[in-house]
Formats: structure tokens, sequence, C-alpha cells
């Protein structure tokens, strides 16, 4: 093949976008798993690598974006922009686990199934007091290095106010122009991430290739059949949860648009965050939709997108809310409206101190468990299909944020419908632009 063929076929197979190739690898290495099974093993690490380039981003993306983000933001509407997104992810993830509870208790999953044996490691739930001092890092330089988010993002914050409030108040031109130049100079750091960003999913068409041959070849498709109920349900609340929450009240409701054309932008961190089960790790791709596909300004993304990645578990509270009344149907019980009522405050709390990576959601179900009273052997009984179930959970959890990000840049006059995904839609539900007061 001459380097003009190559080079053409390349181009050809660039044209496809990025979504498509990475849905194609999926399938084709679900089905290589399948076929094959444990012996496709061997390509975990092409998996693991692309699992490590998107973790090594997430940190460096955080700061930058975030802290660029706030610069933008006055101290005062920092406040009000802040209300909003943690406003609006405390109600939906309220919500997430409302649903859930009320399609456990419709469709019963767990009845008439029989408990195996399986061992899980018990945990205490964190108390409140607990939940909140873990969010301020004893030292910043060791939470970056460790990865715990939600101290990175509390120093960054802390950080860039102290930094605006410098910049508006000081009388010195020296310290303001060095202040100018630092924000120029991480702004460009940005744009720097988000290409590297892009170079990271041009390698996870091979990634996710590897990491469904690997995680379908070792467990096999047969493991979610037994728990077909528990996947079936949640699955249904997820899809509530997005096509009612998200799309419908959200984006058509609020934000006045067309909920395809939000789909069309998200559809890149969706796909992501399906295929790797980490909403943390999809926040690159999370951030490049936000601002190439939804048009939506840096100072709302910014702060909202890597708060939502570890803040905002909507797919984490359906999991356990449906999770807890299957265990209870499991061993024959039935949970009161007291304890419902308990799982969905402990569903909210724990959403806000989890880490947004694969696994999470088991050790939040045995927390769940240990409250109730409820035999922790469920959580490995679990355990097989946890995979499936993180899966569609992730992909909630990131279009949540979105959705979030989306309105709150409406209400705060930070997104241009005439960009992005919206000029390619004449849908417009309320027939009119966001002004500044809306």
């Amino acid at each position: 093949m001459t380097d003009s063929a190559v080079r053409s076929a390349w181009r050809r197979y660039r044209s496809i976008p990025i979504v498509y190739r990475i849905a194609v690898a999926f399938v084709l290495g679900s089905i290589l798993g399948a076929v094959v099974g444990p012996r496709a093993t061997v390509l975990q690490p092409f998996g693991d690598l692309f699992l490590r380039l998107l973790e090594m981003l997430i940190v460096p993306i955080v700061i930058f974006t975030l802290f660029t983000g706030m610069q933008r933001l006055s101290p005062a509407r920092l406040g009000r922009v802040g209300g909003i997104v943690v406003g609006l992810y405390i109600v939906t993830t309220t919500i997430a686990g409302a649903i859930g509870l009320a399609l456990a208790n419709l469709f019963a999953p767990g009845a008439g199934l029989t408990l195996t044996e399986a061992a899980a490691d018990s945990a205490q739930p964190p108390s409140l007091v607990d939940v909140f001092l873990g969010i301020v890092p004893e030292n910043p330089i060791a939470a970056m290095a460790e990865g715990d988010l939600l101290s990175v993002i509390f120093f960054v914050i802390v950080f860039a106010v102290g930094f605006a409030l410098v910049r508006e108040t000081t009388d010195d031109e020296h310290i303001r122009e060095r202040i100018d130049g630092l924000g120029t100079t991480i702004e460009a750091g940005t744009q720097a991430l988000f290409k590297i960003v892009w170079g990271v999913m041009e390698y996870g068409v091979i990634g996710v290739f590897a990491l469904m041959a690997a995680s379908i070849g070792t467990a096999g498709l047969d493991a979610v059949l037994p728990l077909a109920a528990l996947v079936g349900t949640i699955a249904a609340a997820i899809t509530v949860q997005i096509i009612v929450v998200y799309l419908g009240v959200i984006v058509a409701g609020l934000v006045g648009r067309s909920p395809i054309a939000f789909l069309s932008g998200a559809k890149d961190a969706m796909v992501t965050a399906f295929s790797i089960r980490s909403s943390s790790a999809t926040l690159p791709v999370t951030m490049a939709n936000a601002e190439e596909r939804l048009a939506i300004d840096e100072r709302i993304y910014g702060f909202s997108l890597p708060l939502g990645s570890t803040a905002n578990m909507d797919g984490a509270a359906i999991r356990m809310a449906v999770t807890a009344v299957f265990a209870a149907n499991l061993v024959g019980t039935s949970l009161a409206l007291t304890e419902q009522v308990t799982v969905l405050a402990i569903a909210v709390l724990l959403s806000i101190g989890t880490a947004g990576v694969p696994g999470a959601g088991l050790i939040m179900l045995t927390v769940i468990l240990n409250q109730l009273g409820l035999p922790l052997a469920v959580v490995g009984f679990v355990a097989g299909v946890d995979p499936i179930l993180g899966r569609i959970a992730t992909m909630n959890n990131v279009t949540g944020d979105l959705a979030v990000s989306t309105l709150a840049a409406k209400w705060e006059n930070a997104i241009d419908f005439s960009g992005g995904v919206w000029a390619d839609s004449s849908t417009d539900v309320t027939d009119r632009r966001p002004s500044a007061g809306d």
C-alpha cells in the first residue's frame, strides 16, 4: 500500500466521529471476549494504558479548568453559581434515589432468588462531620498526588477566590500584571490539555476494545443472567432519570432546548463513561463536550463538572436504592417506609464523598446494607454484575453533570445557543433567548 493510500485511508477513518468508532470498538471487543473467553485477558494492558492516560489528565485538568473558570467569576457571582450548581446536584440526586425506590417496589427484584454465600468487608457509615471534614485537605499536594478530587477542588476554589480578591483590591500594577499573566498562562495550559484529551481519545478506540474483550472474556455474558431483574430495574430507573429528569424537565422544560441536540452534544462523554465506568476519568471528555459541543462558558463548566464528577452520583443513588430493596427481598423481608427514607438520605449523603471511580458503588452499598442490618453477603452476590451496573450508572452521572451545567449556564447567560449543537437545531421550546435576568 502506498503512502498516499495510507493517508487517504487514515483521513477516511478520522472522518468518522470518534463516538461511533468507540461504540464499534465496544461491540467488537465484547464479541471477541465472549468468543475466546479468558484468553482475551492478554489484551488487558492495552485497556489499562487507556485508563492510565485518562487518569494522568484528571488532576491537571481539574486544576487548570477550575482555576480558569473561577477567574472569570467575581467572588460575589461565584457564590451565586456555586449555590445554583450544588443545589441542582442535591435535587437531582434526591429525585434519582426516589425513582430507584419507586421502581424497586414496583418490580420487586430479588423476589424468588436464593442468596448464595459470598464474602464482603464491612464498612461503618461516615458521620456528616467526617464527610465534610474530609473535603478539607491537610496537605493539598498530597491530595493532588493521591487523586483526592474533592480535596483538590476545595483547595483550588479557596486559592482562586484569594487570587480574585487580590486582583480586585490591589493598587500595585506590578502585582496586577503578574496575576493577569498567570491567568493567561493557565488558559493556554487548559487548551493544551484539551488537545491531549483528543489524542488520548483516538487511542481510546483500541483501549475500549481491549477493556471490553478482557472484561467479557473474564466474567462471561452469563454473569448477567441470574441477576437480570436487578439489572433491568436499575436500567429502567436510570432510563427514567435521563429521559424525564434530564431531557424532559431540565433540557426541554427549564433550558427550553431540544433534548436531541443535547444528546448529540453529550454523546462522546456518555459513551466514554459507559465504556470505562469512571466519572472522574471521563472528566476530560465531558469538559471538551461542554465547551466544543454544548457551547457552555468555561466559567460555568470549569466549576460544575469537576465538582459533579465526584459529588453528583445520581446513578449511584439509584443503584443503592434498588439494591437495598433487592437485598431485603433476598432474605424474605421488606423495607419499611422509614427505612426507605433512610436509604434515600444516606444515598444523597454518600454521593458527596464517594469517588467517581470503578468499584465505588460496591463500597457505598456495603455502608447501606450495614446501616439497615441486611446481610453483607449481598455485596458479593451483586459483584458479578457490578461491571454492567457501574457502566450504566456512570453514564447517568455524566449526563446529569452536563444537564445541570447547561441549566446553570442558561440561568447565568453563559451559553451560546447560536453555536455548537444548538446551531444545528431549530428547536427552541421557549422560543426566546436567555437574558441576563433569567
